[in-house]
Parts: C-alpha cells; sequence; structure tokens
C-alpha cells in the first residue's frame, strides 16, 4: 500500500501516528529543492535537457546506490510493490506475480486480464516467501523499508532489487534502469517522454487554486507530504499546496485545514477488510469539514489509491496529472 509518509504505504503512516487528526505536509514553496530530491532544483520540466537514450546492460547501479547485477535479461519479474507493476507495464511486460491490485485499473491491465496474473499471499507487509520463490523469478522487486527484511530469505535463489521512490525523477531513474535490465530503453524513453510532456503542460497552465490530498480511514486520516510522497510532490508545481512538513509526530487540526481555504480535495479511502464508505462520506457528519471551500463547492474528489498513493511511477503520476489538471481548472 502507501504513500507511507515514510515513503511507502499511506496506510501504514497513517495508522502508527496514532492519536493524530492529521499527518504533516511538507511544503515546496519553502525550499527549491524539497519534493525533488538532493541535489536536485525543482525547475521546470520544460526547462531539462533532452530525454537520453537507455543502454542495455546486465547491471546497474541505482538512484539510492544499489547495485543490480544479472546473468541476463530478466523476464520472470515478481513485484511486491506497485511500483514494480507500473514500470514492467510501461515496459510492455506483465509481472509473474504480485501482491498489488494497480493492475486492475482500465489505464493498466484492466480487471480481466489483471486477474490472469498470480498473487502473492500475505498481503503487502508480509509477502510469502515460498509463494514468491514459487514462480522462480529472475528478479523480486520490493520497498526498501518494507521488504528489505526479506533479502536474506531470498539470496541465493533470485535477484531482490529494493527500490524507494521520493520524487518522480527517482521513478523515472528506476524506470530507466529496469529498461536496461531487461534491454527495453526505447519503451522507458517513450515513457519518460509523455510524463514529461504531461507535467510541462500542467506547469504551463498552473493553477492558483489551493488543492490538498487526504488519505486515510475513519479513524485516521493524514495529508500527503511533497517532501516524502511521489505523486503529492507534484502539487506545488501545478497548483498552491501550503502545507507545511512537520514530520511524522506533527499534526494539524481540522480548524487549520478550515483556515487555508482549501479550493479542492483529493481524498484517498484506504480501507483495510472488507470495503467500507468513502473517506469523504465518513467526514461528511463532521461540522468542521462541512465548512471547508472544497466540500462547500462540490470540489471534494475520491482518487484510486492503487495509483494516487501506491502507482508511483510513471504511468500512474500521469494519470495523477491528468485528473488533477481536470480538478483544478
Amino acid at each position: 500500500m502507501p504513500r507511507t509518509q515514510s515513503r511507502l504505504l499511506r496506510p501504514t503512516v497513517a495508522l502508527a501516528a496514532a492519536g493524530a487528526l492529521l499527518v504533516g505536509c511538507g511544503n515546496a514553496n519553502d525550499d527549491p529543492g524539497v519534493g525533488v530530491g538532493v541535489g536536485v532544483k525543482n525547475e521546470a520540466v520544460a526547462s531539462l535537457p533532452p530525454v537520453q537514450p537507455v543502454a542495455d546492460a546486465d547491471s546497474i547501479t541505482d538512484v539510492r546506490g544499489k547495485k543490480i547485477s544479472l546473468e541476463r535479461a530478466p523476464e520472470r519479474v515478481v513485484c511486491l510493490v506497485a511500483l514494480c507493476d507500473d514500470m514492467l507495464t510501461e515496459l510492455g511486460m506483465v509481472p509473474t506475480a504480485t501482491n498489488s491490485s494497480l493492475l486492475a485499473h482500465p489505464q493498466f491491465l484492466g480487471k480481466e486480464k489483471a486477474q490472469e496474473v498470480s498473487v502473492i499471499p500475505g498481503g503487502f507487509i508480509s509477502p510469502e516467501i515460498e509463494a514468491i520463490l514459487s514462480h522462480k523469478p529472475d528478479l523480486v522487486i520490493g520497498l526498501e523499508d518494507t521488504h528489505g527484511k526479506l533479502a536474506p530469505a531470498l539470496q541465493g535463489a533470485t535477484t531482490f532489487w529494493p527500490v524507494q521512490p521520493t520524487t518522480w525523477q527517482d521513478s523515472v531513474a528506476y524506470l530507466r534502469d529496469l529498461a536496461a535490465l531487461t534491454h527495453r530503453g526505447d519503451k522507458a524513453v517513450a515513457a519518460e517522454q509523455r510524463l514529461r510532456d504531461k507535467l510541462a503542460r500542467a506547469e504551463k497552465a498552473r493553477s492558483d487554486k489551493t488543492a490538498l490530498i487526504v488519505f486515510g480511514s475513519d479513524e485516521n486520516f493524514g495529508v500527503a507530504t511533497p517532501a516524502g510522497d511521489v505523486a503529492a510532490g507534484l502539487f506545488p508545481r501545478i497548483c498552491d499546496y501550503p502545507w507545511q512538513n512537520r514530520g511524522v509526530e506533527g499534526t494539524y487540526s481540522l480548524e487549520e485545514i478550515l483556515a487555508q481555504n482549501v479550493d479542492v480535495l483529493f481524498v484517498e479511502t484506504i480501507a483495510f477488510g472488507a470495503p467500507s464508505r468513502k473517506l469523504s462520506e465518513k467526514m461528511a457528519g463532521n461540522p468542521l469539514w462541512s465548512q471547508i471551500p472544497a466540500v462547500k463547492d462540490g470540489k471534494v474528489i475520491e482518487v484510486d489509491p492503487e495509483v494516487w498513493a501506491k502507482g508511483r511511477g510513471t504511468r500512474s503520476l500521469g494519470i495523477v496529472l491528468d485528473e488533477a489538471a481536470a480538478a483544478l481548472r
């Protein structure tokens, strides 16, 4: 799941901050580097150098310094994090197995075809090692801060690649690395260019509206942080997103949210167990919630958390930009 404000799973973070009404959200306007990674300037996408070709490789060192070496191009890939499903889709591949529901989205495989992909039991947090290895994967891709503990059990049987994106540039870098390993560089270049084009258009048509991404369930909900959340990191580029990061321990009151005069609320309902009502419906009875301008004006947009919170790859981020741009007009 996630958006982890830890960088992954949103639900984990929201629940971890027990007792907090809202998890703090970063303000990329405070620092030109916030939301785009250490040493990367928050410059307009249109001003970036042209997308460079991707050369085939048997070994790569990723954006976080992890070295991955393979004897041959991987064909059987098991995904433990939705970014993996996103990358494979962009490269014209289908995972051998996954524990994400992202593939069911109509802009990925769609429900019918997604059902043909094996599901790893154990959920996102505790995927079963035996089930993973039963698929004889050439490569297993998981989230570093959640699945890194699996590395010893997988060692010797397959190659494990722990990823941890915090910016859209990280997501592109991971895609390019996977493309190099799978010898599908042209598809990665095309995907990167599509995302850049969408972001450039959104930057050019930047909205003066104030937006907020809220996620969670009925008892816990938080605010997505541009400084640590890939999708939220796009928003300071395309609208007003004035939220300061107070860390995991920082909280916001609903009064503070109300004081910001939020024009558009994007809501991710992250439920556990049986399906329940949407977060926006659960909040409807709160008198403070009903006073927020976005609520009054009918600009509360329930979005797909599989894409917005968990996807974090170039295709997911393109969908986020499309949906955000439509709502922010």
